[in-house]
């Protein structure tokens, strides 16, 4: 997917993404170094099963432990 950087506010850089032009505001922080206003991004998402699984696991252990939390 390809996104443009429209404009800095602040500590955030407005990108707009793919041809309908989301506008998404991403920290200064995570843009590749020398990025400036109109600059085009290549950006890609993918997910992460591994990662999914194991916050799954985190997230019902947690349950677990409030259901047999002594009253």
């Amino acid at each position: 997917m390809k996104a443009v950087i429209d404009r800095f506010e602040g500590d955030y850089a407005v990108v707009l993404f793919g041809d309908e032009e989301v506008k998404v505001n991403i920290p200064k922080k995570l843009l590749p170094e020398g990025a400036r206003e109109g600059s085009w991004l290549s950006v890609s998402f993918e997910l992460d099963l591994e990662g999914t699984q194991k916050q799954k696991e985190k997230i019902q252990g947690l349950l677990d432990k409030l259901k047999n939390k002594p009253r």
